[in-house]
């Protein structure tokens, strides 16, 4: 990300995407070659289309609390997504200011589980006992950094997370992994024309050994045909559990994402195309496919 004149939220999304991309070898794997190839000089020379995070839809936190964070830095609240077979909900927020990622916030409604699910996040949940973004300087850079970076509540043990990777793997995924960033997105469109459609670049992390999201195709597609998404399966990582055991679990992954142009501009010069011209927004049968990026059936897959 590369901003001019530094805000607190461009500071803050650079400690995030550092962290990020320091747990997802995927990352600069996937930049150095484009470097290599001479596609781009740089990170900076990727557009970030969204970035997303994965939330507990519990008191106290979830959507209603995380989002204060963003919506104080200038960000506004868009479309509402659900979910329903895998029980969750979602929102989707943009930045007027050029180039700045669009945010992504799901959260698990965790109501909607089985008691023995409910009892084993609400034991570690309950332990935040007042909305902890209430708490912070939402103007100080580094509490808001720290925040994004310590845990809200204990580690869990390895019986309680095998216990809800069997009913849901997005619960896994959060009482271990809790506010890490769950990924960013390469915006396609915006490289150069070897590589600016989905279908070019998928080719391209194919020939790098890049292992990719099968789930709903490689490339899930918006009804309207306008937004085309991919992602790689997660990383996987160390984790050691409360009662000392240590596995490896699925971490966080890359996704890309092409816009393609609206109708009504179809016929503009296409170096006048900017962001406003192209299909905006999230698509629920994409991101569906899309958060099983983390799951075994993905990251087990040979």
């Amino acid at each position: 990300m590369n901003f001019k004149e530094k805000k607190t939220i461009h500071i803050i999304l650079e400690s995030l995407f550092k962290s990020y991309s320091k747990r997802v070898p995927y990352v600069n794997k996937i930049t150095n070659e484009l470097i290599q190839r001479q596609i781009i000089s740089n990170q900076n020379d990727i557009v970030n289309d969204h970035i997303a995070f994965r939330t507990m839809g519990v008191k106290n936190l979830g959507i209603n609390s995380f989002e204060k964070i963003f919506i104080h830095h200038g960000y506004k609240k868009r479309d509402f997504l659900n979910f329903k077979l895998k029980k969750l909900n979602a929102y989707w927020y943009s930045h007027n200011e050029k180039n700045m990622p669009r945010i992504f916030i799901s959260e698990l409604k965790v109501d909607e589980l089985s008691k023995k699910s409910k009892n084993i996040i609400y034991k570690y949940t309950d332990q935040v006992k007042k909305d902890p973004v209430d708490e912070l300087d939402l103007d100080n850079v580094n509490n808001v950094i720290k925040f994004l970076k310590k845990p809200l509540w204990s580690i869990p043990s390895f019986e309680d997370y095998n216990n809800l990777l069997k009913e849901s793997e997005y619960a896994s995924w959060v009482i271990y992994n809790r506010y890490y960033l769950n990924h960013y997105t390469i915006s396609i469109h915006d490289l150069n024309k070897n590589h600016n459609t989905l279908e070019k670049f998928n080719r391209f992390l194919e020939n790098i050994d890049i292992k990719l999201n099968d789930s709903g195709g490689f490339i899930k597609k918006s009804k309207d045909g306008l937004l085309l998404q991919s992602s790689t399966v997660a990383n996987k990582v160390k984790a050691k559990f409360s009662d000392n055991i240590n596995s490896i679990i699925s971490g966080s992954y890359v996704e890309f994402a092409e816009r393609k142009i609206l109708p009504e501009y179809k016929n503009l010069p296409i170096e006048e195309i900017e962001s406003k011209h192209r299909r905006d927004g999230f698509e629920a049968s994409n991101a569906d496919k899309i958060f099983e990026s983390t799951y075994k059936k993905q990251t087990n897959r040979k």
